[in-house]
């Protein structure tokens, strides 16, 4: 699976939402990862679901659960929800597309 890295708290981190952990997240939100990936793509999502998805998405990564436990009730309480669902949106992204690549820029052609 692929994981996602982001700047989170301190430093860079891996955030990957394994199987296991998605059904874990099925069961903290009561929803399963169909509907609650729609609602985010919606913009329609609880602040619970934010939280849940960060902090399974660092255990993934490879974070301690008591760390990652930490790093939500220290950082994630003092962020704005947009600032949430900005960090969580691409967990779930990566969980539903796989890891996209950046898309080349393409040069304007001349009429020349």
């Amino acid at each position: 699976m692929n994981e996602h890295r982001s700047f989170f708290g301190d430093i860079q981190r891996a955030f990957l939402l394994t199987p296991d952990l998605i059904i874990e997240l099925e069961r903290k939100t009561g929803a399963g990862i169909g509907g609650l990936s729609r609602r985010f793509f919606a913009g329609e999502f609880s602040y619970r679901e934010l939280t849940e998805v960060i902090r399974l998405g660092l255990i993934g990564g490879g974070t301690d659960p008591e760390e990652a436990a930490a790093l939500i009730s220290t950082y994630a309480a003092r962020m704005a929800v947009t600032e949430l669902y900005a960090h969580a949106l691409p967990i779930i992204e990566t969980v539903m597309f796989g890891k996209t690549q950046p898309t080349p820029k393409t040069r304007k052609k001349s009429n020349a």
